[in-house]
């Protein structure tokens, strides 16, 4: 086997667990920031809808490239809606991956439309633009590509499609902060961009929340109204809405984080180059980062011989690792009416049973990353002394 140079690392960090994502470190860097800012809106008496919504709202559509962006309370309901703001529903079909997490699927059946699934590429795991062509029907009315760990979708490829079907594109942006394409940012290529602000996203609250941006002016509008039960004024609806209403603490406490979101993910990147430039064992394969991309590394994933017995030892050795995604949603056992069966998706059930997910978070030490490394050496039996 091939002999690796151990590289000298002081262990003292080993005396805690390294996490796979640790958000108190972030926190008590703007702590007092945070604190001044709440105290602020609880004195304010405006909790809902109110003057931090809008400035967070029209700053993050800023940063994405859009003319508009709209608050929610999850990144759930900001795909709910967008299907909704295209009156998708009983009988419709959606296109998505089956290898995703479980929100992008309960999104669409929420709606009561179907969920066609479509294979992933074996390279970049995100959804296959040619498998996207082979299920379209009449009755697909939207295209759901999701942007996975951070790498976006081929989106020249996927709005290529959606434009010779007139099909509209809705991204699932939920770990896309920041990522981009040929410069494009993730969320401002599709009719309208779905994102979370989940507390382990790249850009987290401290709860729930989400956004939908886009440049219509009239999908905005009626995003605004299916967010506030369709009301015009109190008590006076046009259309049928809901209660998803991104509330003006999180949007306060996320503007604070903004400005530093691209700090962040350059870390991230940081780091993803350092697992990427020793991790050259023949066991694992790291992820691909194509021309003109850029990943936010939201999540870094390897592949890995022996996946479950590495995710044990890593346990073993102090070390969280995590599997996105054990079970790809078309063998979910909710999702047995959907007439899917296993070998249908070959590329994602293939990922499924390989994929771990390693530490991953801006304010990881480099000496951290290399104990990973060090540990992952170890299970597959190579000297690194």
């Amino acid at each position: 086997m091939t002999i690796f140079k151990k590289i000298k690392i002081n262990m003292k960090n080993q005396d805690k667990k390294i996490e796979r994502c640790n958000l108190t470190r972030q926190v008590n860097a703007l702590l007092p920031q945070y604190i001044e800012e709440v105290t602020s809106i609880f004195q304010s008496g405006k909790y809902v809808l109110g003057h931090k919504l809008q400035m967070f709202e029209r700053a993050f559509a800023q940063y994405v490239g859009t003319s508009y962006g709209v608050g929610v309370a999850s990144g759930t309901d900001a795909l709910y809606l967008s299907l909704r703001a295209l009156d998708i529903g009983i009988g419709d079909e959606v296109v998505t991956t089956p290898f995703t997490a479980v929100p992008t699927i309960s999104a669409i059946i929420m709606t009561g439309a179907k969920p066609i699934f479509a294979d992933v590429d074996p390279d970049t795991f995100t959804i296959a633009p040619e498998s996207i062509e082979k299920v379209i029907t009449k009755h697909t009315k939207a295209i759901i590509p999701v942007h996975l760990y951070g790498l976006m979708a081929d989106m020249n490829a996927i709005m290529n499609i959606g434009n010779r079907y007139s099909i509209p594109i809705i991204e699932d942006a939920a770990q896309a902060h920041g990522s981009s394409l040929n410069d494009q940012q993730a969320g401002s290529i599709g009719l309208m961009g779905c994102f979370s602000f989940y507390p382990t996203k790249n850009l987290g609250g401290f709860g729930d929340g989400g956004l939908i941006t886009t440049n219509d002016k009239q999908i905005f509008d009626k995003l605004v109204l299916l967010r506030n039960y369709g009301q015009t004024s109190p008590y006076t609806t046009i259309i049928n809405g809901i209660n998803t209403r991104l509330d003006e603490i999180q949007a306060a406490l996320l503007l604070i984080k903004l400005p530093h979101l691209n700090s962040w993910n350059q870390r991230r990147n940081e780091i993803a180059n350092i697992y990427t430039r020793r991790l050259t064992i023949p066991e694992v394969k790291v992820p691909m980062l194509p021309q003109q991309y850029k990943s936010n590394y939201h999540i870094f994933t390897i592949t890995a011989e022996r996946r479950d017995a590495l995710w044990r030892y890593l346990e073993d050795n102090a070390i969280q690792s995590n599997v996105y995604y054990p079970i790809p949603n078309h063998l979910q056992e909710s999702n047995q009416y959907l007439g899917y069966k296993k070998g249908d998706f070959p590329v994602a059930e293939s990922l499924s049973d390989s994929v771990i997910a390693l530490p991953m978070f801006p304010e990881l030490e480099d000496e951290e990353v290399n104990i990973v490394i060090d540990r992952i050496y170890e299970f597959y039996g190579y000297d690194i002394g």
